[in-house]
């Protein structure tokens, strides 16, 4: 299998002339004047720089911005400084990232053009109430009108949704979730809504409109929709906003996070509560009173069943008191595990 890299270049707000509810891409991405196709070659040369592996597949990837919203004679611009490396054999494929009402039919046959491979789509929500509250300036019918679009010319087609958005429930969650595995992406990422400075978001938190999720909340609806994904074989690339400078703990001076479910390893909370249940699950199986269990996983999955800081292991004792040992055995598939109950005298 080829070790995947993924070379970021990220893009102003200039492409979005909308301002939605809950963002400050400027303020998040540390940018604020356009990227030049010199710069772009420019970052490509210095990461292809470092990759040292020879079996690879490499994206140039376009984030942070409404990208085909972007005066079309600087997309062209970024895309040809990105193309050059796809024709050389240097860079496997380019992905976009975009807005579900700046996705036409020319557009696409452009960026067919260029070997772009994937676009993302910001959806967010699928209730039109909800996106409305939240100032995005599109509806549900224009996610379904690019999707479509998007699929039907050969492109892989990626969604973002978010979770606890203004108003939005659990159920809208789960709506939103279903009615995107309807759409066939191949990709999605979910973000918990957090309070980010600057933004008409802040006022309404500020004045007490807006209670932001808590983490352990934000955990359990992110947990639902991804299960719902995970059932219908779409991969979830991404939980939680990545942790940089500005996207950190609220307390930190440099950090643009007001309030909200900011966790640095929000995707292992969520996945570690899913083992968790599966764990609960199994035990409540056993026809026998379990106070000890030994748990054999691939190595790749101990660390996730464990829990961040061994929450996992000290809630099942807490909870059910049941002590837990978690063993590595590479002979177990990954995303499976084994569990037994053991006596003191077979450790």
């Amino acid at each position: 299998m080829k070790k995947e890299y993924i070379i970021p270049i990220f893009v102003p707000h200039l492409g979005c002339p909308h301002k939605c509810s809950f963002c400050n891409q400027r303020e998040i991405s540390g940018q604020t004047k356009q990227v030049t196709a010199k710069e772009v070659e420019e970052t490509i040369q210095y990461y292809l720089k470092s990759f040292r592996d020879n079996h690879k597949y490499v994206e140039v990837a376009f984030f942070g911005g409404s990208f085909t919203g972007i005066d079309e004679k600087i997309q062209n611009e970024l895309l040809e400084a990105a193309d050059k490396y796809v024709k050389k054999g240097k860079v496997n494929s380019i992905r976009i990232s975009t807005r579900p009402d700046y996705i036409n039919k020319e557009t696409l046959k452009r960026l067919k053009k260029y070997h772009v491979k994937t676009i993302e789509l910001g959806v967010q929500s699928t209730n039109d109430y909800i996106l409305s509250k939240c100032q995005r300036g599109h509806t549900f019918a224009d996610v379904k009108k690019a999707s479509f679009l998007i699929r039907w010319y050969g492109f892989t087609l990626g969604h973002q949704m978010m979770v606890g958005l203004p108003e939005s429930t659990e159920l809208d969650e789960r709506n939103t979730a279903k009615q995107l595995i309807k759409l066939k992406p191949k990709i999605v990422r979910i973000y918990p809504v957090l309070v980010i400075k600057n933004t008409p978001l802040e006022t309404e938190y500020k004045m007490g409109e807006y209670i932001p999720l808590t983490v352990e909340k934000a955990v359990e609806r992110s947990k639902e929709v991804m299960q719902l994904f995970n059932k219908a074989k779409i991969q979830v690339i991404r939980l939680g906003l990545q942790n940089t400078q500005e996207i950190t703990e609220p307390t930190e001076k440099q950090s643009q996070v007001v309030a909200g479910p900011y966790h640095p390893a929000f995707r292992q909370l969520v996945e570690s509560s899913m083992w968790y249940d599966e764990i609960v699950a199994k035990i409540k199986k056993f026809n026998t009173k379990v106070r000890k269990v030994l748990i054999t996983a691939n190595p790749e999955n101990v660390n996730v069943i464990i829990g961040h800081k061994k929450e996992n292991i000290i809630k099942l004792k807490e909870t059910y008191d049941v002590e837990v040992i978690v063993k590595p055995d590479k002979t177990v598939k990954k995303g499976k595990f084994n569990i037994e109950t053991i006596n003191d005298t077979d450790r």
